[in-house]
């Protein structure tokens, strides 16, 4: 296996101010970028309107898509990068906006259709003259947002030791491979039964577990990005679209293209399932 492309250490632009009472911080991350450890005395809303991020805080490694947020409290160590690319979108809070989300303790939430759009919008007209006090409407609206904000337990852990970094980054670009532990544990040197126990240390999964959670964030940062259900099913590793479909509702309690239609309205379209669910799928090779 060729190994893994270093990453890239950047920073914020210059002009970026502590928030008073707000900053959205906007930048594109290129892939394997990444934001050094560091910490401040405001909260931090990490979030990324598209591509993944990857989060590293107070002892948690983890992946958070497009819908989903993290919670860093002020004062908390972090990092956060991407090795696929992110449009960044991050919120710098002076004060804490209350709520369920915990002054300590770093929490992972899910972003409402609202929310994202409240984010966008915040961006797209801060530092413009507040004659009509359209952007302090907006901050409020904002805040009752988080306020709002419910802490998920369904987040994709990631490891911090180099041969599972290698794996999870292979099955994250390649989520139909179907290698179990004993293969990939001859392809990272060591034994299966090892691979196993570290993968759960790590990780708090086993890595059928883990895939399978892989395989929900990647349906969902997929459908964001406008794929078609029967591509995705294909790319994912399913034998059909209604074995996806499936595993999509059983997780989700809705289709794929419910939950399609309800983020990106004006690009689901059709009836709910609107796929032929009976045609089979190329199976994948293992890779």
């Amino acid at each position: 296996m060729n190994a893994l492309i270093p990453w890239e250490a950047i920073t914020a632009p210059p002009d970026v101010l502590p928030p008073a009472p707000i900053t959205l911080r906007v930048q594109s991350i290129g892939a394997r970028n990444y934001f050094a450890p560091h910490t401040h005395a405001w909260n931090q809303v990490v979030y990324a309107v598209s591509g993944v991020l990857m989060v590293t805080a107070d002892g948690q490694s983890f992946a958070i898509s497009p819908n989903q947020a993290a919670w860093i409290p002020a004062g908390t160590v972090h990092r956060v990068g991407s090795f696929l690319g992110a449009e960044y979108r991050s919120l710098w809070l002076a004060d804490h906006p209350g709520g369920t989300l915990s002054a300590s303790e770093v929490a992972v939430f899910g972003v409402s259709a609202l929310l994202k759009a409240l984010v966008v919008e915040a961006a797209a007209v801060q530092g413009q003259t507040d004659e009509d006090g359209y952007f302090g409407r907006l901050y409020r609206l904002l805040l009752d947002q988080l306020r709002r904000a419910t802490p998920i337990s369904l987040v994709l852990a990631w490891p911090t030791s180099a041969p599972l970094l290698t794996l999870c980054e292979t099955l994250y670009n390649h989520p139909a491979d179907s290698r179990g532990p004993d293969e990939w544990g001859r392809e990272l040197g060591m034994s299966g039964r090892t691979l196993a126990r570290k993968f759960v240390a790590e990780t708090g999964l086993t890595l059928s577990d883990w895939r399978r959670r892989l395989k929900l964030f990647r349906a969902i940062e997929l459908l964001e990005s406008g794929r078609d259900v029967t591509g995705i099913a294909l790319e994912l590793g399913y034998s059909s679209a209604s074995s996806f479909i499936f595993a999509f509702r059983s997780e989700m309690k809705c289709s794929p293209m419910a939950y399609k239609r309800e983020r990106a309205p004006d690009r689901a379209a059709g009836p709910v399932d609107d796929v032929p669910p009976h045609v089979d799928l190329p199976r994948p090779l293992k890779r």
